[in-house]
């Protein structure tokens, strides 16, 4: 992993909001660029953000993490939406600059990953090849329903939504039913005991890497498809 190139930097989502931190992750054989947007409670230096970035590495996935203004602020409470949207708007154009030569796939944890949708069912993000969701967040915990997930159906990239079957988010029910009714668009991959972190029971025997690798797999798997 020495020769992986690890570059923290910052770029301006607009003149009103400012800037933002960034870390671009880029092994020597990269083939894609995943840009990776953080949930709502940790930033990208989050311990899963940097594990799953080291994952994808060594497959030749690069990726691009970065703050939403809130986090890079030290606040708690998420901004407003046209915000969050706004910064993942810019965190692609950023992408794109650095990594011109690479194809982009979007997305990200949770939060992170709603925003992204939303940002392109409103308008495509340019040169989006395909939405990766980490974690998707169906619904507030014990109010299940589908109508975060409305907006989906106008996304018209390939999307791959990595759900936890004890993920508190999103009924895995709702989710199948949601997956199911984008058609082809849409591909679910289940890991089994997974909550909403991805975090499994001691008792399942898995290791927090074995799940990762998992993860990663499929990722990986996932964006070949799409890339070729």
């Amino acid at each position: 992993m020495s020769e992986v190139r690890d570059d923290s930097g910052q770029f301006e989502v607009s003149p009103q909001i400012g800037a933002v931190s960034s870390a671009m992750l880029r092994p020597p054989n990269a083939r894609a660029l995943y840009v990776l947007a953080h949930g709502a409670g940790a930033g990208m230096r989050h311990r899963f953000m940097e594990a799953v970035a080291r994952a994808l590495a060594p497959a030749g996935i690069a990726t691009f993490r970065y703050q939403f203004p809130y986090i890079e602020a030290g606040g708690k409470r998420p901004d407003a939406p046209g915000v969050l949207q706004e910064t993942v708007r810019a965190a692609n154009a950023e992408a794109a600059r650095l990594a011109p030569d690479l194809p982009r796939i979007a997305g990200g944890k949770s939060l992170g990953g709603r925003m992204t949708s939303q940002a392109q069912a409103k308008e495509p993000l340019e040169g989006v090849r395909g939405l990766v969701f980490l974690g998707f967040p169906l619904h507030a915990p014990g109010k299940t329903g589908t109508d975060r997930a409305a907006h989906l159906a106008e996304v018209k990239v390939p999307m791959l939504f990595l759900q936890g079957t004890r993920d508190s988010l999103a009924n895995l029910d709702l989710m199948k039913e949601v997956t199911n009714g984008l058609g082809a668009r849409a591909t679910l991959h289940v890991v089994e005991g997974g909550d909403h972190s991805f975090a499994v029971l001691k008792r399942s025997g898995r290791a927090p890497e074995e799940v990762m690798d998992e993860m990663g797999d499929a990722i990986v798997a996932w964006i070949d498809g799409v890339i070729s």
